[in-house]
């Protein structure tokens, strides 16, 4: 069901005002937060905690003073330190009225000067419209004084997002909440169309239409209207049989009670170890849900069957992000999404089962795993990783991957890279466990803005962990030096970066191609994300259609490019649009 309006009194209670009803936004939740409200109709996600605060809180409550009679919208903000977004869900596409409510009420000047500043970016759908360095209180003329901002903003997918970010600048000495943005409400309706221009009616016994001709035009209507019956039925008869699992793509709707059998009622000895709530089951397969084959009952197959949380939001945004991004995006180092189940309350994604599971089964996992990686199978698995998130990031929808580590790079029984896990290609939530922080970018943890050098990011660290065959995440030492990018910097500060290759590979591997990795690597891990390579141009690097220049991989991190221990960047760079090495002399 779509709409074409939605109203939210951020931070407040429901309300009425000017003959909308406004939605309530009180939950305290803040921090790394993915709310959903109860209609499912909008959300917003808040990330970051504020300096020197010892409890957070992400309501700002004024009962006074307000100059607007409007109080019951800007008597309370939504406010984060690093980040908010709202999302709204299920709008009728086309054209809308976007306003923006604000009053600064998080302090009093008294009648002296400003005592703190509030400076933060916002953006409309992904940037299309925006406020920079905005600050509530200039704009305003005052505290306590109200301000809007619209815009006309187009929706194509039903989709909507504001997005209010800290960018370092204001106050952030005591009180600690003058940084980080606010919003008091936000009113979505769709921009009036204007009004037709009457016709008078021809005077009378003037300029009458001849019977045959108004025949004519009510045959031709009648003949019209059956044809746009019959194509939406059509539409309705193909969208039937997908849904009856008559097509491969978007997938087989699957049986909860059969699924249920084949899993042995998800008994935990089926679990896959390492990779979540997922478990191998032996399936039966009839031409009835694969219509494709013309055989009758097949033998039985194996997938891999991940239970989602139907409880969560994340769950549920995980299963529809899988469903619409897989389906969509068909790419040999994708994922092969099967089908799906939701009966009986539940949330399931059916999977093509991976003999190899994952690259970190594979990696970290038994040593008898291990002993299959020769290095002709690491370079394959990271070439893999680098063509499947190329794929990603230059399709239509752009997806950014957000949560690349080795639990999400499945591997088949001739070790093809399968990534999987979109569930955080559009927000990421730290409270999970299974989170490994050390695979994110900077921004990432930061609450910038993501752009797809984040997964760039990643894909670095997940270079260094093949090549190494050192675990980068780990929770079994306290000594800095046993983090695998600490190694890194160190070995590279010494101009010795081949030493991180897996001694286990002995002399069974070419140097040559393992020093390009590695020096690959660390381009992709510098903290500036404007200076790592594109993954289109890492592609090529590994294929070896483009130059790339590993000499400077002997000399100290001080005169080349990569970050430092200390975030600095030397002269010699890497150019974001080709991956190729410039020094100062190219710059202008």
């Amino acid at each position: 069901m779509t709409d074409d309006h939605l109203y939210i009194n951020c931070g407040g209670n429901a309300t009425s005002v000017d003959g909308h009803d406004f939605e309530a936004d009180t939950q305290s939740d803040g921090g790394s937060t993915f709310f959903l409200s109860t209609n499912k109709t909008w959300a917003y996600s808040s990330m970051g905690t504020f300096l020197d605060a010892d409890e957070d809180e992400f309501i700002l409550d004024k009962t006074c003073n307000i100059s607007n009679t409007d109080v019951s919208l800007y008597s309370n903000a939504r406010i984060a330190p690093i980040s908010l977004k709202y999302y709204g869900f299920c709008l009728k596409n086309g054209s809308y009225t976007v306003q923006l409510h604000f009053a600064e009420i998080g302090w009093d000047t008294n009648g002296s000067s400003t005592i703190g500043k509030r400076v933060f970016d916002v953006d409309v759908q992904g940037g299309q419209y925006y406020l920079r360095d905005f600050d509530i209180q200039k704009e305003a003329g005052d505290v306590n004084k109200v301000i809007t901002k619209e815009y006309n903003v187009s929706v194509t997918n039903s989709r909507l997002e504001i997005h209010l970010y800290w960018t370092g600048k204001g106050s952030t000495n005591n009180p600690t909440k003058y940084y980080g943005p606010s919003i008091s409400a936000i009113s979505v309706y769709p921009v009036p169309r204007p009004e037709p221009v009457p016709v008078p009616p021809p005077p009378p016994g003037k300029n009458k239409f001849p019977r045959s001709a108004i025949a004519g035009i009510v045959g031709s209507a009648l003949v019209f209207g059956i044809l746009i019956l019959a194509l939406s039925w059509a539409l309705v008869r193909i969208r039937h049989r997908k849904l009856k699992g008559l097509e491969l793509h978007p997938g087989v709707v699957f049986d909860y009670k059969k699924l249920k059998a084949a899993t042995n009622g998800f008994a935990p000895d089926n679990k896959i170890d390492g990779v979540g709530n997922v478990y191998k089951a032996c399936f039966m397969f009839t031409l009835n849900s694969l219509a494709h084959l013309n055989s009758g009952e097949l033998d039985g197959i194996q997938i891999a069957v991940k239970q989602l949380s139907a409880k969560s939001e994340e769950g549920a945004h995980e299963f529809v992000t899988a469903i619409g991004t897989i389906s969509a995006l068909k790419h040999p180092n994708l994922a092969t999404l099967m089908g799906s189940c939701t009966e009986q309350n539940q949330l399931l994604l059916v999977y093509k089962y991976m003999e190899k599971v994952s690259l970190q089964h594979a990696l970290f996992g038994p040593a008898e795993a291990k002993l299959e990686l020769n290095w002709e199978t690491r370079a394959k698995i990271c070439l893999g990783v680098a063509k499947g998130l190329a794929c990603l990031h230059e399709s239509k929808l752009q997806v950014i991957h957000c949560n690349i580590k080795p639990t999400n790079i499945l591997l088949d029984k001739d070790f093809t890279v399968k990534i999987s896990d979109f569930g955080y290609s559009q927000f990421h939530d730290s409270r999970h466990s299974f989170v490994c922080r050390g695979h994110m970018a900077p921004e990432q943890i930061q609450g910038i803005p993501l752009t797809p050098k984040a997964d760039v990011y990643s894909f670095g660290i997940i270079t260094l962990e093949v090549v190494s065959g050192q675990e980068f995440c780990t929770l079994r030492s306290k000594d800095s030096n046993d983090y695998l990018l600490n190694k890194a910097y160190k070995h590279q500060e010494e101009g010795n970066l081949i030493a991180l290759v897996d001694p286990d590979l002995k002399s069974n591997y070419k140097p040559d191609e393992a020093l390009r990795m590695l020096c690959l690597a660390m381009k992709c891990v510098n903290q500036s994300f404007d200076l790592r390579p594109t993954m289109s141009s890492v592609v090529k690097i590994l294929e070896g259609n483009e130059k790339f220049d590993i000499s400077s991989a002997s000399k100290p991190r001080s005169t080349h490019s990569g970050s430092t221990s200390h975030g600095e960047t030397s002269n010699t760079t890497i150019s974001p649009s080709t991956g190729n090495e410039i020094d100062d002399s190219q710059r202008h």
